[in-house]
C-alpha cells in the first residue's frame, strides 16, 4: 500500500501545478490514479496559516490526491478525507499536522458523512488547533496586509520612473 509512483509535477503559474505523469496510490482494496495534466495548487492552505503548513511538502503527493478525488467525486467526502488522512501518515507527517490538516479538510467538506464519534474528534483537533493557531494567524494577516499597502503605494512610484529606470511590477493583489 501506498504510493507507487513518483511525483512530476510542472508549473503553470504562481500558484497552479500540473501533474506530467500519473500519480499511482495503492490503498487497501483500490489503487487511484492522477492522471498526468491533472491541474493542483498542492495543499490549499489559506495564506496566514502558510507559515505553520506550507501549500507544499512530504504531505505533497496525499494533498495532490485528495484535490482529485474531491474533483472527480470517485469515493464520497468522508472517504476522500479518511484517505488523505491515511496517505498523511504514509508520508510520515507528524501527528499533530496530520490531525489539524485532516480537520481543515473535513471543515472544508461540510462535515459530509461524518460519524458522531469522528465529530467529536474533529471538535477537540479543531478547538485545539484553533486555539494554538488564532494568535500568530492574527498576527500574520495583519502584517500581510499592511505588506499589501506598502506595496499598493509603491507601485504609482514605480509606473512613474522613466521607463529606462522602470522595472515591470505587477499590480499588487491581495491573493488567498
Amino acid at each position: 500500500m501506498g504510493f507507487t509512483s513518483s511525483l512530476v509535477v510542472e508549473e503553470i503559474d504562481g500558484k497552479f501545478w500540473k501533474v506530467r505523469e500519473p500519480l499511482t496510490y495503492q490503498g487497501a482494496a483500490e489503487e487511484f490514479v492522477v492522471p498526468a495534466d491533472f491541474r493542483t495548487d498542492f495543499a490549499s492552505v489559506p495564506r496566514p496559516l502558510v507559515w505553520l503548513i506550507p501549500r507544499y511538502g512530504v504531505y505533497t503527493r496525499a494533498a495532490i490526491l485528495h484535490d482529485y478525488l474531491r474533483r472527480t467525486e470517485r469515493v464520497g467526502a468522508a472517504d476522500a478525507d479518511g484517505i488523505f488522512r491515511r496517505t498523511l501518515r504514509e508520508c510520515d507527517v507528524s501527528r499533530p499536522r496530520r490531525w489539524m490538516m485532516w480537520a481543515a479538510v473535513r471543515l472544508g467538506s461540510r462535515l459530509q458523512g461524518i460519524s458522531p464519534t469522528a465529530f467529536a474528534v474533529l471538535l477537540v483537533v479543531a478547538v485545539l488547533s484553533i486555539v494554538f493557531v488564532a494568535i500568530p494567524t492574527v498576527v500574520v494577516a495583519v502584517f500581510l496586509v499592511l505588506f499589501w499597502f506598502i506595496e499598493l503605494l509603491a507601485w504609482p512610484v514605480d509606473r512613474l520612473a522613466p521607463p529606462e529606470r522602470r522595472t515591470r511590477v505587477p499590480r499588487p493583489q491581495m491573493r488567498t
